[in-house]
């Protein structure tokens, strides 16, 4: 019996690639397109420039909470309210909040 002529080269590419392979194969592709969507979602749980966290220590530690950042002490500094806190990561953080408004003037790594 002769096969059509397409069956034998969709038998010999089934043959090149395993089962077994495809498999692996689209798990690593799912994985990455997972992280790459996730990424950027990461990035924005951090806190902003700009972001009300609140003028009180109790709202400002809730508020920074939510964003991804732990906060482990306040302190007074040039007119600002500075939190100490550590991101998702563990990698420490300043952020500097208005007092007056509550809002997040400025954020920086503490490497």
């Amino acid at each position: 019996m002769d096969r059509p002529q397409g069956a034998g080269q969709v038998a010999a590419i089934r043959g090149a690639v395993p089962r077994q392979k495809e498999g692996k194969t689209m798990k690593r592709i799912l994985t990455l397109f997972l992280f790459l969507t996730a990424a950027p979602l990461a990035a924005l749980a951090a806190p902003a420039v700009g972001d009300v966290v609140g003028t009180t220590p109790e709202a400002a530690t809730a508020a920074l909470a939510e964003k991804g950042c732990k906060v482990s002490d306040f302190e007074a500094e040039d007119g600002k309210i500075e939190a100490k806190c550590t991101d998702e990561a563990g990698k420490p953080m300043e952020v500097y909040i208005d007092p007056a408004s509550g809002a997040v003037t400025e954020v920086k790594s503490g490497d």
